[in-house]
């Protein structure tokens, strides 16, 4: 399936029973059990892949961007950044980008990086499946391309057409557990 906010905004005008699991920030629960916190592409969950470790999905969207325009120096930066917010800083330089080229590649970026995490992390992967058939939204009041541009506790955070972002990384989470 593919999400998007058409298809989102489609089934509220149609009054479907909607059930969202909004979540924003990386901190790990207090009691230590998985929570909404590990839906965050900062979330602290190694993976691997051709022998390359990636600390955050984050790492691993950077990376990305930087093999997707051909920046092996920034790659290699990416690729050893101690923090998700370094190599997010990182991402911002990668030479040659083109955000159009981006547009087009980064949310199966995303779902692929999303894919292994998930799949090579069992309470993580039963995490997100458990989630059945909710819309994922990532509340952040910062971000309106992965996110919606408004908290959880915003009053009109489950109305669709009054979100201020595209929630690209909720759906492409929606798309994880499809796969999964």
């Amino acid at each position: 399936m593919n999400y998007h906010n058409q298809w989102l905004i489609e089934r509220y005008q149609r009054k479907d029973k909607i059930k969202y699991l909004f979540f924003w920030g990386h901190g790990e629960s207090t009691s230590g059990t998985v929570t909404q916190s590990c839906l965050s592409q900062w979330w602290v969950a190694p993976f691997r892949e051709n022998g390359i470790t990636y600390p955050t999905a984050e790492h691993w969207m950077m990376a990305g961007k930087a093999r997707l325009f051909n920046d092996e120096v920034v790659l290699q930066r990416i690729l050893k950044a101690k923090t998700p917010a370094e190599a997010k800083k990182l991402g911002r330089q990668v030479r040659q980008f083109d955000p159009a080229v981006w547009d087009e590649h980064k949310s199966n970026i995303v779902i692929a990086g999303n894919l292994l995490k998930f799949s090579q992390h069992p309470e993580l992967k039963e995490f997100l499946i458990n989630t059945k058939d909710r819309v994922l939204v990532e509340a952040s009041p910062v971000d309106t391309i992965w996110g919606i541009g408004m908290k959880s506790d915003h009053e009109h955070v489950e109305n669709p057409l009054r979100w201020r972002g595209q929630n690209l990384l909720g759906y492409a989470l929606m798309a994880v557990r499809d796969k999964l």
